[in-house]
């Protein structure tokens, strides 16, 4: 590669201003997908809780790695530094309630995903996200998540609320709430690595093929992991 050709790595931006949002569950599992299909993927864990992390140390350094970020104004460098080091997928996980690493995100992001419980409450917090998403300009869809698994006319209602009221696009895969996504992540595991046969595995793993769709990424042999940033 030429000294002066830029890099890339293909970014995800999990945003949602309300917390217990299913933000750290989505950016997990969509890594770890990513991962297991020989993409080299990383988590930048911005959120001070730091699950994300927690996680990691749970799974004992196995793939997807996950590194830190403080401060929005070193966001950028940080996955500059990650595409030189051969990152081709970085989920960015954000925290609830900070607009300015929120926003830093989005601006950096090739894709907004907004994980929401198609709930009143959360449905209703929907709106500050929905503002700080539209002014970065890029493509956003808001994720269902934690709901029951056979309440059609709840999925319905909630897309109608996230299309018709917010003007957000819905993704096409919904994430009801499943026992395997509590018992992975305990064992710093993910759903599909709990129960390869399940359904929260087959959903995640339709999630992650529309997702790698959105961000023009094709399946190839990839086994080389990214160094530490």
């Amino acid at each position: 590669m030429k000294a002066c050709e830029e890099v890339h790595v293909r970014t995800i931006a999990i945003i949602s201003q309300k917390g217990g949002a299913g933000k750290t569950t989505l950016a997990i599992h969509l890594a770890a997908a990513a991962a297991a299909a020989e993409f080299v993927a990383l988590i930048v864990d911005t959120d001070p809780q730091a699950t994300a992390s927690r996680w990691s140390q749970w799974r004992r350094g196995a793939d997807p790695e996950i590194i830190d970020c403080g401060a929005p104004s070193l966001l950028a460098g940080k996955l500059s530094k990650a595409a030189e080091l051969g990152a081709e997928l970085a989920v960015i996980d954000t925290p609830p309630h900070a607009d300015a690493m929120a926003r830093q995100a989005a601006r950096l992001a090739d894709l907004i995903l907004i994980p929401c419980r198609p709930r009143a409450f959360d449905l209703a917090a929907i709106e500050t996200t929905a503002e700080l998403v539209k002014a970065s300009h890029k493509p956003a869809f808001v994720v269902l998540m934690a709901g029951p698994p056979r309440a059609p006319l709840i999925y319905r209602e909630a897309a109608e609320v996230v299309e018709g009221s917010f003007g957000l696009q819905l993704a096409p895969v919904i994430l009801p709430e499943r026992a395997a996504f509590h018992h992975s992540t305990a064992q710093g595991r993910t759903a599909e690595e709990f129960d390869p046969a399940g359904k929260a595995a087959s959903e995640i793993g339709a999630l992650w093929s529309w997702t790698r769709g959105q961000l023009g990424m094709s399946a190839r042999e990839r086994v080389q992991t990214p160094a530490t940033v």
